[in-house]
């Protein structure tokens, strides 16, 4: 039992030690960024709107661009939300998956052996 006790007080030092050597320098807050130049002012109208809407069990957050809608987000009670994208402006959705990037790898068999 006197071992265990050693080698605690032992990984105690060697941690507080790498700690001790590992914090941060001083840090200062990051100044005011400046004001946009004349003529970029903000749009509200260019901003977009969010709804939150709650059908059924489902959260459903619609996101519009001068009143068009151009995005859904659905979180169910699970909790793994997807998107609805209408990416051409036309009405019609496509569903994306929050970890989906859109691209597709084959996976086509060429041989087995």
């Amino acid at each position: 039992m006197p071992r265990v006790k050693e080698f605690a007080a032992l990984l105690f030092a060697v941690t507080a030690s790498a700690w001790a050597q590992q914090q941060p320098p001083k840090l200062e807050p990051l100044p005011e960024p400046p004001p946009p130049p004349p003529g970029m002012e903000l749009d509200a109208e260019q901003e977009p709107q969010v709804t939150i809407v709650k059908k059924g069990e489902d959260t459903v957050e619609e996101f519009r661009v001068n009143g068009q809608l151009y995005m859904v987000k659905v979180t169910p009670p699970h909790g793994v939300p997807y998107y609805l994208y209408d990416d051409v402006g036309n009405g019609d959705f496509t569903r994306r998956d929050a970890q989906d990037a859109g691209v597709r790898v084959p996976k086509w068999v060429i041989k087995r052996w």
